[in-house]
């Protein structure tokens, strides 16, 4: 058996760096937030190659003496708490003392501090964790550290770093959440010599928002502001629909630390309840006050998540916040359902509100005939053309000019060898609208009730699909381009994907930055945002991951674009482009249903309805 040994405290600083410092972006964390726990009102960061070759933060907060610079890079010094009791009542971000050992153990180190008074300050030079050089130096109140070479004597741990752009959209989404954590000081972010963000300080959450976000996102959100005891939370939700399908744009904040808990994820998810499909996640700017006795931040060395003595305050608070601030939402859906009710209780005439489909004149007497597929010009001569009168019957409904319109198509297909799909009914006819959006039909079988959005969904999804794997896209050219303003996530995803987007359809180029130039989109998609299409398919193609290769990235990126290309609740209709949407459903594979599952029709049997009535 081999012997105890204790190990050398090199050794065990590079044991300490696994933990503590993961890639540049935990480099960029551990280093801010000691900043902030100077007192520093002004935090400048300035990464070069990704963060590879230097990670350097500036700030002008206290700085320490030659005795606490040296100090400082021991393992397990600090000055935020001198017991264990201290431990209880955490008030400042950092506290453990790991960080400055572990990140010198890993990297080129070079620290210069200056404190208030003093006629230099010191400068301090480690490699690998071996000190090599303590000096005077001439530098301004507050601390630099530069961070070089990062990993350069750990090679396994190097080969596992991403790309540049990987990494620096880490480092980039950790700067974000560290200016919303702290509105009120002064930041910026340089990147190869190129400024990016340049933030003033004491400014409130709301400014930084709109400097990070954008001045329209203040108009899609909703202030939160509530408490419970010594439990309060204020920040600000986005309305349902600015929901994204991942948590990217979730930033909640505990104490001012940037952390999560699995309480507040739920207390996020059922503020919401209903408002958001599944999948679908919000975007939120949430801070939690919580007495410091009453939380455990000592749970994992990066402090990613804490640990709440009276969960359920946390969790109560977190749901009522979220549900009040969208209260208005939900008092209007409230208010319209209650004069409803009351309308009909006193058997008053009662005028449906027409928030989504409208459909003027609707005549009961159209009829559709299946199952073979016509072609454009022969279904607005002849199938809009076929009519019944009062006294016939739909199985009697004669048409010479459908009829044969009818033979052609069929005799066309054959020739092709193409196979019709089967239509889900012989013969259908639009009978009109219940609750202002589905459509309710009556079928040779029964009768059926159709979400156009799903319908329209499924329909969008299908003809891409086969454009896409037949390559015959076409690309509508926009009358002007348009400038698109993505996230660092976002924009690496589709900087990555651009040939793709190019055999989609898209006319796409970079502007610099995190900007691109879209004047062209796929001639289904035309009527889409452009901004929304790009990001849904990023998503799409980085849910896929090691299927990318296969062929289901496209089935899932499409499904999410023809969900944003198809027709909305809200969109008016026509009577006619209900009609087209029915018999463009009835040609797909699977007219069941949308691309994500949800049913687009909903169907009930003769049979069913006599055995309700007692008929059977």
């Amino acid at each position: 058996m081999p012997h105890v040994r204790l190990l050398s405290d090199h050794v065990i600083n590079k044991i300490a760096a696994g933990e503590v410092v993961e890639r540049p972006a935990s480099v960029l964390k551990e280093l801010v937030e000691n900043s902030f726990d100077a007192g520093a009102t002004q935090v400048d960061v300035d990464i070069a190659v990704g963060g590879r070759k230097l990670v350097a933060i500036t700030d002008n907060g206290r700085g320490m003496n030659r005795d606490d610079a040296l100090l400082a890079i021991e393992r397990h010094a600090t000055s935020k708490i001198k017991d264990v009791d201290d431990i209880e009542k955490i008030n400042s971000l950092g506290f453990r003392g790991e960080a400055l050992a572990a990140i010198a153990s890993v990297s080129r180190f070079r620290m210069e501090t200056c404190v208030v008074g003093e006629n230099s300050g010191t400068e301090v030079c480690i490699s690998g964790g071996k000190l090599y050089d303590v000096r005077d130096a001439g530098c301004p109140v507050g601390t630099k550290i530069e961070i070089r070479d990062l990993f350069f004597n750990v090679p396994a741990r190097r080969k596992f770093m991403r790309s540049q752009q990987t990494e620096l959209a880490h480092l980039r989404s950790g700067f974000i959440t560290h200016a919303l954590a702290h509105p009120e000081v002064g930041m910026s972010f340089t990147v190869d010599g190129r400024e990016i963000y340049r933030l003033p300080g004491n400014a409130g959450i709301e400014d930084r928002i709109c400097e990070l976000f954008g001045v329209d996102r203040m108009k899609s959100i909703k202030r939160v502001d509530y408490h419970i005891g010594d439990v309060a939370i204020h920040g600000y939700v986005g309305l349902p629909s600015l929901s994204r399908s991942d948590r990217n744009e979730q930033y909640v904040f505990v104490n001012g630390r940037a952390t999560s808990a699995a309480v507040i994820g739920y207390g996020v998810r059922e503020g919401y309840h209903t408002l958001l499909p599944k999948g679908r996640h919000p975007s939120v700017f949430l801070f939690l006050e919580v007495d410091p006795l009453q939380v455990d931040v000592n749970v994992h060395p990066t402090k990613r998540e804490v640990r709440f003595r009276r969960p359920s305050d946390v969790r109560d608070v977190v749901i009522r916040g979220i549900s009040n601030a969208l209260s208005a939402l939900n008092n209007d859906i409230i208010t319209n359902q209650t004069e409803s009710e009351v309308a009909f209780e006193e058997g008053a005439e009662i005028t449906p509100e027409e928030k989504y489909l409208k459909i003027d004149d609707l005549p009961p007497q159209r009829a559709f005939k299946y199952p073979r597929r016509l072609s454009n010009e022969l279904f607005q001569d002849s199938l809009f053309a076929a009519k019944i009168s009062d006294t016939d019957t739909v199985s009697t409904v004669k048409n010479d000019e459908f009829d044969a319109a009818v033979a052609a198509s069929s005799d066309n297909l054959a020739a092709t060898g193409l196979q019709e799909p089967q239509a889900p009914w012989g013969w259908c006819r639009v009978l009109g609208q219940i609750g202002g959006l589905y459509v309710i039909m009556e079928t040779d079988s029964g009768m059926v009730t159709m979400d156009p959005h799903a319908a329209h969904e499924r329909v969008m999804f299908e003809k891409f699909m086969n454009d896409v794997n037949n390559r015959k896209i076409e690309s509508q050219t926009l009358l002007l381009p348009v400038t698109v303003d993505l996230d660092a996530r976002d924009a690496l995803r589709v900087r990555q994907q651009s040939e793709l987007f190019r055999d989609m359809g898209f006319g796409i180029s970079e502007f610099g930055g995190d900007s691109f130039v879209v004047d062209a989109l796929p001639a289904y998609f035309s009527g889409a945002d452009p901004k929304a299409l790009l990001i849904e398919i990023a998503h799409g193609l980085e849910r896929a991951g090691g299927r990318g290769g296969t062929g289901r990235w496209r089935e899932e990126a499409i499904a999410q674009s023809a969900c944003k290309a198809s027709v909305k609740a809200k969109d008016h209709l026509s009577l006619e482009e209900i009609e087209r949407l029915v018999v463009d459903l009835a040609k797909t594979q699977m007219p069941y249903t949308c691309p994500h599952g949800r049913p687009t029709l909903v169907f009930a049997s003769f049979h069913e309805i006599n055995r309700k009535f007692g008929r059977v």
